[in-house]
């Protein structure tokens, strides 16, 4: 594994090619050896749900850091201001039950696919909520076929509604996973700021679906 400074880290996830590959390939190896410590009072490494836990959250702390680049104010060492997010991500998902995560990723099924349980139809949420929550689904369905190219699509459902694993996935796109995380990547700028252009943020829709 290659040493950096601060420096060439950014330049290395900023480049195109092996050398991005490579700056990748070393950071999910620093996630995965700290994370087993970092959980280890809330969920032991001993625990069968672990690494499912650890792949989650390396894949979503590398697209994370790739968003986040560019607010990197190097106060710290680039490793440690990673670690701190793969731990934020770790923790939320511990908290968070499953059904209730409804991230953009789980909302960008084909029209044919029911929504994950409980999305839709939850007992306590009224008439009005139920709506909302059906019209705002609508809506970002919509986003999502206009704006994602179909190898997009398919790399968000894979991974956020089927719950591949990135392996698999990969394979399943005959792709490699760090080519599969640039799709993510680039997937997940243009329906931000499509998103954005529809007056829709992902709070927003996310609030939506936390409401009772």
């Amino acid at each position: 594994m290659t040493t950096r400074s601060n420096e060439a880290w950014l330049a290395d996830l900023r480049a195109d090619g092996e050398r991005r590959n490579a700056a990748l390939e070393d950071l999910r190896t620093i996630i995965h050896k700290g994370l087993p410590y970092a959980l280890s009072r809330w969920l032991p490494p001993t625990q069968p749900q672990f690494e499912a836990l650890v792949e989650e959250v390396i894949q979503e702390t590398l697209l994370r850091v790739l968003d986040q680049l560019d607010t990197f104010e190097g106060r710290s060492q680039f490793t440690t201001w990673v670690h701190k997010i793969a731990v934020r991500i770790a923790l939320t998902e511990l908290r968070r039950k499953r059904w209730r995560d409804s991230s953009l990723d789980e909302l960008s099924e084909n029209e044919e696919t029911p929504p994950p349980p409980g999305l839709l139809a939850d007992s306590t949420a009224g008439p009005d909520v139920s709506a909302e929550r059906t019209d705002m689904l609508a809506r970002v369905r919509r986003v999502i076929e206009e704006e994602l190219t179909e190898r997009q699509r398919q790399a968000l459902i894979l991974l956020g509604v089927q719950n591949m694993p990135m392996e698999d996935a990969a394979r399943k796109l005959q792709t490699n996973r760090n080519a599969l995380y640039k799709l993510l990547h680039d997937a997940r700028l243009r329906l931000r700021t499509r998103l954005a252009l529809e007056d829709i943020s992902p709070q927003e829709v996310l609030a939506l679906f936390e409401q009772q």
